[in-house]
């Protein structure tokens, strides 16, 4: 008797966590196409976590790591799926690359790390970081300006590295200001009517 009752509630914690994930994935599915609105949302959630930490004067630790966490998913946002760097040392072709000549085929850039990727993985880091602001054993007392000067400079170094990178293999992460080819379109009758 004991048994049964044990072996069902696996059962039932399993169908639960599976139906959650579910609606989680269909909630996560309808926010693709509203891209503005997903940016307003976590560019929210940042203003308050920023006003709290400001209000709060502390938990610098838990921000400085939320804004190396950060620093990390923009370069990979900002960087090719397959490195030029690395495809010239492989020169097998195992998919597309960036055409580093003026006379090779186009070929589109393709995200190390997609946008929605992104705004997912920075949604929920501020959240993290919002909950780590409840308890105060991550209120670490530091002297807070060293931890904001070293992340400027660690973000000038490293974005100094990622554009030299761009410039280097020629490419550009956003379609913005980038030229559009059209294809000739064909007048003529259409063989085989």
């Amino acid at each position: 008797m004991q048994q049964e009752e044990s072996s069902t509630k696996p059962a039932l914690a399993a169908r639960i966590q599976t139906r959650a994930a579910q609606k989680y994935q269909k909630f996560l599915d309808d926010l693709v196409p509203l891209t503005a609105v997903r940016w307003v949302v976590v560019s929210i959630i940042a203003i308050i976590y920023c006003c709290r930490v400001f209000i709060l004067q502390g938990w610098y630790i838990v921000t400085y790591a939320l804004g190396i966490y950060i620093l990390n998913l923009l370069i990979a946002f900002l960087s090719p799926k397959i490195d030029p760097a690395l495809a010239e040392l492989d020169s097998s072709d195992d998919g597309p690359e960036l055409p580093t000549r003026a006379n090779t085929e186009f070929k589109p850039f393709i995200r190390r790390l997609p946008e929605f990727k992104f705004w997912h993985n920075v949604t929920r880091a501020f959240i993290i970081a919002m909950f780590c602001t409840f308890f105060d054993v991550f209120n670490v007392p530091v002297f807070w300006p060293i931890l904001v000067v070293y992340f400027f400079v660690l973000f000038a170094i490293t974005m100094k590295r990622q554009l030299k990178h761009m410039i280097k293999y020629k490419y550009l992460p956003f379609t913005h200001g980038k030229r559009r080819y059209q294809g000739k379109e064909d007048s003529g009758p259409i063989i085989g009517q």
